[in-house]
């Protein structure tokens, strides 16, 4: 008789899903708004606004390491309630700051406790999902993520045509208010802990976990490549003569991926990783290619469905491995890693492809990253043989311990 399935939608789920895309609606208006803001109300440089947005990736990149240790050591609850209570004074400040160093020195501030509530938010939503629909469950977790990148743009940009920047901070303000009182009802798993000798200590394992490590370096060359896209889609469209059109890139993108999550994640937690991973890295090459030649409004937006399928389904069954990889209570460390990977690969993506994009042009960088992504796909097919043909030899050497006693 079939057992029923455990649900998913929890009140915890639900809470801790809301908390990280208010989040990352914060993040995105800010990642779009602020070089304006600059520009334009600060009297600074093109390169000073591109610096506000840099300043708060670094941090966050440099503070992921050691969120495994703060939450493990601090709790994920009690870690989840001090920074998000820190991102939304950090939100605040922006009210009152109208001079460049502050701002700088906000964006760095608010970088750190960025750094570590995703990474808290994530470990909880990996601890709330059943474990055997996680595929499932951590994609409609992440969706709330993807979501964001079309929510926090749209708001952005199309209020601060109509009010005040500082209006805009305000508003902001109070929608990370009512994200921090989401945070209040979120009860986590509570997982073994280490000894306090053993959580004194600092060794490497603190900073990354190994065994997630493999699949962390994946979802970092998949970031890699999705870099362009999220970097320089608007001058491309803007090249083709569809700027009117660009803003539509990433609504297609979210309804692509609200549609296709369901049944991809429910396929993950039915039949394992290959048989969504390996297709989905062959349609966001797909879509990648497409977009490296499109002319027509028709080329441009199917190229977003199809990187909607692919890249939207990546990123949650990447974690949904990472995660797997590591033992429960290593969880927290597991998601820091990988949130780490990731960021880093959108981070050199961004630097590198804007200097490869001025040799070769917008068309061959995403021809060029296609290609890429489809080496991705041996590299994956190679690192699932490789722990296949490890725990084939691990149980023969069970059996052979077993048959000797």
């Amino acid at each position: 008789m079939n057992q029923p399935k455990q649900p998913i939608w929890t009140k915890d789920f639900l809470s801790i899903s809301l908390v990280h895309f208010i989040v990352f609606v914060i993040f995105y208006t800010l990642l779009t708004t602020l070089p304006l803001y600059v520009i334009n109300e600060l009297g600074g440089s093109e390169s000073k606004g591109g610096l506000v947005v840099t300043a708060m990736f670094i941090t966050a990149i440099i503070i992921r390491p050691f969120s495994g240790k703060i939450l493990e050591q601090g709790g994920k609850k009690n870690i989840l309630l001090v920074t998000v209570v820190v991102f939304t004074i950090s939100t605040f400040g922006y009210i009152w700051v109208d001079a460049f160093v502050p701002l700088i020195l906000l964006r760095i501030f608010h970088g750190l406790s960025f750094g570590i509530l995703t990474t808290a938010t994530s470990a909880i939503a990996a601890d709330v999902v059943p474990d055997a629909r996680r595929g499932e469950g951590l994609g409609y977790f992440t969706m709330s993520m993807n979501l964001a990148v079309v929510a926090g743009p749209f708001l952005g940009l199309t209020l601060t045509q109509f009010v005040s920047y500082q209006f805009l901070f305000v508003l902001l303000s109070c929608i990370m208010a009512a994200g921090t009182l989401s945070a209040l009802l979120v009860r986590p798993k509570e997982v073994p802990k280490a000894s306090a000798g053993e959580r004194s200590k600092m060794k490497v394992q603190d900073l990354i976990e190994k065994r997630a490590l493999p699949i962390a370096a994946v979802s970092s060359l998949v970031a890699f490549s999705y870099s362009g896209v999220i970097s320089f889609i608007s001058v491309y469209a803007e090249e083709l003569g569809l700027a009117s059109v660009s803003s539509y890139f990433f609504l297609v993108f979210a309804v692509t991926m609200l549609l296709s999550r369901p049944y991809l994640g429910r396929l993950f937690d039915a039949r394992g990783p290959r048989i969504v991973i390996i297709p989905c890295l062959f349609i966001f090459a797909a879509g990648l290619g497409l977009l490296s030649f499109s002319e027509s409004t028709v080329s441009f937006l199917i190229s977003a469905g199809l990187i909607g399928i692919g890249y939207g389904t990546l990123l949650p069954s990447l974690l949904s491995l990472s995660v797997q990889a590591a033992s429960p209570e290593r969880n927290s460390y597991a998601t820091a890693t990988f949130f780490m990977m990731f960021d880093l690969g959108i981070a050199a993506g961004s630097f590198l492809l804007g200097i490869v994009v001025t040799y070769t042009g917008f068309s061959m960088l995403f021809a060029g990253s296609a290609v890429f992504v489809i080496l991705l796909c041996g590299l994956f097919h190679f690192m699932l043989e490789k722990k296949k043909s490890s725990a084939a030899k691990r149980w023969m050497q069970q059996g052979a311990e077993s048959s000797s006693r």
